[in-house]
C-alpha cells in the first residue's frame, strides 16, 4: 500500500521475527532491528534467528540492524520489546522517529512500576505519534511458519487502522480492526498470569475438569477488570480476550503454561527462569495485575494466587486448597 511500504520492528525475539515474516508475506519491506549482535548477524548472513526462533528459514528479504535510527525510518513500526522494556524502548525511539508514523503495540502486559496498561506507557514516550495493539491467539512459530492465525488490531483513528490492517494483514494472518485499545490489553496481559495457574493444574495433574473451569473463571476476572477499566465486554469475548486465553492456556508451546506446569511438578522460578532465554511475562505482570485489580476493587482470586506463589513464597498445595474451599457464589462476572 502506498504510505505503508516499510515496516520497522522493534525486538527480534521469536514474535517479533514471526510479525516480521507476516509483513513480508504481505509484501511490505521489513527492517527488523535487535539487541543482540548475533541475532542481526544471523539474521542477514544465514537467513535465521537461532537464538530465538530456531529452525525457522527467514525470508531472505528480511534484514535486520542493531541501528535503532534505520530501524525507525519506516512508515508505520512495531513495538515488539518485552512488556517491562516498552517504556524504555519508546524513550530510545522518540529522538529518532517521526511523529506522524504509527506505533503498534505488540507487547502484552501490565507496566510494573506504574500499573500503566502498554498504551499509556507509549503514549508518555512517544506523544504524537498514532498508537495501535496487535493482539491476540498468536504461538510465534506458527505464524513464521504462515499457519492461519487471526489477530485484534485495536486503533482509536479509524483510517489509520484501516491502513495498518491491509498493510500487514494477508491470507495467512488476518486482522480484525477495533477502536477498543483498553479491551484489547486487557486479555492479552491477564491471560499470561491465567496460564501459569492452567500449567500448575497440568504440572500436579488436577485434570482437564479442572483446567476448563480455570479457564471459564479466568475468564470472568477478565471480564471485571477490562469492564473496571472502561473495556467492552465484546472485545473481552474475541479473539484479544476469550481467544488468547483459550489458547495460552491449552498448550505447553505457551511459555507461561509450560512455565506454571514445571512449578506444579516442584521445581522452583528462580530455577525454571534461569533455563530459558525468553520472557515469560505472566511472572511480572501477576504482581503489577492484582496491584490494579487491588486499586479498583475487582475481585480476582486465580491471578492473586498466582501471586501469591510467584511473589510472596507461598505454598503451592495451600494455595489450592484455599482456591477450593471459597465459598460458593453465583455463576457470572
Amino acid at each position: 500500500m502506498r504510505g505503508m511500504q516499510r515496516i520497522g520492528v522493534i525486538g527480534a525475539g521469536a514474535w517479533g521475527t514471526a510479525l516480521a515474516m507476516a509483513a513480508g508475506r504481505a509484501g511490505r519491506e521489513v527492517v527488523l532491528w535487535a539487541r543482540e549482535p548475533e541475532v542481526v548477524e544471523g539474521v542477514n548472513a544465514d537467513h535465521e534467528n537461532r537464538p530465538f526462533l530456531p529452525g525457522v528459514a527467514l525470508d531472505p528479504a528480511i534484514r535486520a540492524t542493531g541501528d535503532l535510527e534505520e530501524a525507525a525510518a519506516v512508515d508505520a513500526l512495531l513495538l515488539v520489546t518485552p512488556a517491562q522494556h516498552l517504556r524504555a524502548a519508546c524513550r530510545a525511539l522518540a529522538p529518532v522517529l517521526d511523529g506522524a508514523v504509527p506505533a503498534v503495540i505488540c507487547a502484552k502486559g501490565i507496566e510494573l512500576d506504574t500499573g500503566c496498561l502498554m498504551t499509556d506507557a507509549a503514549q508518555a514516550e512517544l506523544p504524537d505519534n498514532p498508537l495501535a495493539v496487535l493482539s491476540g491467539p498468536t504461538f510465534a512459530a506458527e505464524v513464521a511458519a504462515g499457519l492461519p492465525t487471526a489477530v485484534t488490531l485495536a486503533c482509536a483513528d479509524a483510517a489509520v487502522g484501516r491502513t495498518l490492517v491491509e498493510a500487514l494483514g494477508g491470507r495467512s494472518l488476518r486482522p480484525y480492526l477495533s477502536d477498543d485499545l483498553v479491551g484489547a490489553q486487557v486479555g492479552g496481559a491477564v491471560k499470561n498470569v491465567l496460564a501459569i495457574a492452567c500449567g500448575v493444574v497440568e504440572g500436579r495433574r488436577l485434570g482437564d475438569n479442572a483446567r476448563a473451569a480455570l479457564i471459564t473463571r479466568g475468564l470472568a476476572e477478565i471480564a471485571r477488570l477490562g469492564l473496571a477499566l472502561g473495556a467492552r465486554a465484546e472485545t473481552l469475548m474475541g479473539l484479544s480476550g476469550l481467544g488468547d486465553l483459550t489458547l495460552t492456556c491449552s498448550s505447553l508451546q505457551s511459555r507461561n503454561m509450560s512455565l506454571g506446569a514445571a512449578l506444579g511438578q516442584g521445581r522452583r522460578l528462580a530455577e525454571v527462569l534461569g533455563e530459558r532465554r525468553s520472557v515469560a511475562e505472566g511472572v511480572y505482570t501477576a504482581r503489577a495485575v492484582v496491584e490494579l485489580a487491588g486499586q479498583r476493587g475487582v475481585d480476582m482470586p486465580i491471578c492473586q494466587a498466582v501471586d501469591a506463589i510467584l511473589n510472596h513464597g507461598a505454598d503451592l498445595d495451600s494455595v489450592i486448597e484455599a482456591l477450593l474451599t471459597r465459598p460458593f457464589r453465583t455463576e457470572g462476572f
